[in-house]
């Protein structure tokens, strides 16, 4: 994969994000539990006139609807049916060592829930999809990933 554009800051990461999935209806977030979470819900509040669901890790009996709030985005309590996304946003989270997931278990789960001719996204920090070498084992449309650099000051 080249880099084909730039962006700074969180509004910039949503901003692009929204314009990748802008002609889509139906958008599936997989991620950890917890740590991807958050994210997801923010994700999901800049393209809040979607129908979008987040799957924990690989878990696809546990997907979970968003729902608008007027405080941000909530999970609904009731379990959802993600299939013919037409898009699937694989969050960095999944990536980490401590999950070891298999790629070919996800791949057969983004398969399970994509339409034909969906788009598989990764949203990361750091180049957590690179590092974990799965650039070449998902077929990603693209991957808006950031870089963090922080600041402590007193």
């Amino acid at each position: 994969m080249e880099d084909v554009e730039d962006w700074k800051g969180i509004n910039g990461q949503l901003v692009t994000f929204k314009n990748e999935v802008e002609k889509a209806q139906k958008i599936t977030f997989i991620g950890s539990p917890g740590v991807c979470t958050p994210f997801a819900e923010l994700l999901a509040y800049a393209i809040r006139d979607k129908e979008s669901h987040f799957i924990p890790l690989l878990d696809i009996g546990d997907c979970h609807e968003f729902e608008s709030k007027s405080y941000g985005m909530v999970l609904k309590e009731e379990v959802s049916n993600p299939k013919d996304s037409d898009v699937v946003v694989l969050l960095g989270g999944l990536s980490m060592p401590k999950y070891d997931l298999g790629t070919d278990d996800l791949n057969d789960l983004i398969n399970e829930i994509i339409k034909n001719n969906g788009k598989i996204i990764g949203v990361c920090f750091m180049d957590m999809f690179t590092k974990a070498n799965w650039l070449n084992k998902v077929n990603f449309d693209c991957v808006i990933d950031g870089t963090l650099i922080g600041v402590v000051k007193k």
